[in-house]
């Protein structure tokens, strides 16, 4: 976050950290409360839920992280006309970076229900102020030193899954080698840990964990918190991928109170691109996790609730003004007036008896910054003809020694747009083999040595020394916990909807009143991004049509 970190923050620290003018400040007044700071006070504690944007009046505030190790790192200090906060104060959850009071301070303190009125209401300030909040949150993704700590040995499965889903999270943290880091063997040894034991992770709390699963993390850096059983919502959205994201931004904005579950992090298949080059308004083209992370804040900002990530288990008849409940994790479950199911799909494994051996840390289905710094001057090999194939090829082959890709037809073209086609046969370090299928991985403890291919036309067989394998091989929908919800599914497992489903049911409404499917998990979609936004956008109309019919919404509750 600091200047030094990267050009593109230094060159946009105006706009991260903007000083606003007398009538800025007058706007803003009705949306908080004023309050004092004594010198030395600490406003804000990194993992603590901080009591939201605070806009400076008077005195000076530093802002500082640390990460959990080590001395405090300043970041920036605030005087008059600044404020303090970030993406954290827009849905109140904990604090990545600590706030003290260096001078006597008077501030006007927004908290987070305030701020997206503010948002909403001053639609010129409100810009500003959501420029700044987003990019100071890239500037703490780039430091790399704050937020939850991981701590294990590189390569390590467990340690491949944390920083995942941290990564898609959105979540800035940093990993250390338990080998060779000196704070990594410090803390190590104050806590004496045992090395069976590791990956560990450093919350910013101060809570140490050992090799928690996903859930449990997200708990202990608030990332998840709590569902609160009487609520009512208008509608629960089942998936945080483009179409369940659309559905929320423009549920969320007409007035619905919203909530959506994901079990995995936001931006499903669509957030593994490397690159989108076909989305309507990006000729530059955006990797898949910016677009996602851009309509995940969108969402926050008019008020969803993201409970991510936590399972939907079942759905079920509700009562007393709920006329669903979906069952979650930890025997949880969300009360509301209607569903949108929006579950997408599941990476389709290989048919390989011992694929699942080399899974996390040598078999991968998503081609990020992280796996590329595993494989960094490696040849790798990519099975898969799709675009998200493609896609990953070519941003592997700008990380890589040498990609070889794997397809079983006879040519990308039928599967994989042209630009990709044309790019990959671009690339001097892209092979690609048609015609070709895995026949078997070799390695052990987990890790892949070599990799035995088969051209299936003439039953040849190469075996190569490739340690890392990428799996983009399409996906099946995911449906299996809909198997006793009573809605109706095609004989592939995607969601039935309209006439098809029931009759007189509208397009995307299944064969249960008041319960809709959009995007890559319902029947007849177009498995696309742009397709599914537009169906998180459509889907809208029919849930207004459906609770107007049926008692309204409950966005006052």
């Amino acid at each position: 976050m600091a200047p030094s970190v990267s050009p593109t923050i230094a060159a946009r620290r105006d706009q991260m950290f903007p000083v606003l003018t007398e009538a800025d400040i007058d706007r803003m007044r009705r949306f908080g409360e004023q309050r004092a700071y004594a010198a030395g006070e600490h406003i804000v504690t990194a993992g603590t839920v901080s009591p939201g944007l605070i806009l400076i009046l008077s005195g000076k505030v530093d802002i500082t992280q640390s990460g959990g190790l080590g001395p405090r790192e300043a970041i920036v200090s605030y005087g008059a006309g600044n404020f303090v906060g970030e993406l954290a104060q827009l849905s109140n959850r904990p604090s990545l970076v600590n706030a003290e009071a260096i001078e006597s301070v008077e501030a006007i303190v927004i908290a987070s229900q305030r701020l997206r009125d503010l948002m909403v209401q001053e639609a010129n300030l409100g810009e500003r102020v959501m420029r700044a909040l987003i990019l100071r949150r890239v500037g703490l993704l780039e430091s790399g030193a704050s937020g939850p700590v991981v701590i294990g040995p590189p390569g390590n499965g467990d340690v491949l899954r944390l920083q995942g889903f941290l990564r898609r999270s959105g979540l800035p943290h940093r990993a250390l080698d338990s080998d060779t880091d000196p704070c990594a063997k410090t803390l190590i040894e104050r806590f004496h840990v045992d090395p069976h034991h590791l990956p560990i992770v450093l919350c910013p709390n101060g809570k140490l964990m050992h090799n928690p699963g996903e859930n449990e993390l997200a708990r202990c850096v608030g990332l998840l918190r709590p569902i609160d059983a009487d609520k009512i919502y208008d509608v629960a959205i089942v998936g945080a991928g483009p179409a369940g994201l659309a559905a929320a931004v423009y549920a969320a904005s007409e007035g619905l109170s919203t909530i959506v579950l994901d079990c995995r992090a936001f931006g499903g298949q669509a957030g593994a691109s490397a690159r989108i080059e076909n989305y309507l308004g990006f000729p530059t083209g955006i990797t898949g996790m910016a677009l996602m992370a851009r309509a995940y804040n969108q969402a926050q900002k008019f008020g969803v609730e993201m409970v991510i990530p936590d399972e939907a288990k079942l759905l079920d008849d509700g009562d007393n003004g709920a006329r669903y409940q979906l069952a979650i994790g930890d025997g949880e479950s969300v009360r509301t007036r209607a569903v949108v199911i929006a579950s997408g799909a599941r990476y389709r494994r290989l048919d390989i008896a011992n694929l699942a051996q080399f899974e996390g840390t040598s078999v991968h289905y998503w081609a990020s910054p992280i796996e590329a710094r595993l494989c960094q001057d490696q040849e790798v090999a990519l099975v898969g003809a799709g675009n998200s194939a493609g896609q990953a090829a070519v941003y592997l082959a700008s990380q890589v020694r040498k990609v070889t890709l794997l397809a079983r037809r006879d040519s990308l073209g039928a599967t994989m747009s042209r630009y990709l086609v044309e790019r990959i046969k671009a690339q001097p370090n892209i092979e690609v083999l048609t015609e070709t299928e895995v026949a078997a991985l070799e390695g052990h403890e987990g890790n892949l040595d070599r990799l035995r291919w088969r051209n299936r036309a003439t039953g040849e067989e190469t075996t190569r020394a490739i340690h890392h394998l990428f799996l983009f091989i399409g996906a099946d929908p995911n449906t299996d916990w809909l198997a006793n919800c009573n809605v109706a599914l095609d004989a592939k497992g995607f969601v039935r909807t309209g006439p098809d489903a029931a009759p007189g049911r509208g397009l995307m409404e299944t064969s249960r009143g008041g319960v809709f499917a959009i995007g890559d998990v319902r029947c007849g979609s177009t498995k696309r991004v742009a397709a599914a936004v537009g169906e998180g956008a459509q889907v809208v109309a029919a849930l207004h049509a459906y609770l107007a019919r049926n008692g309204g919404a409950a966005s006052n509750q």
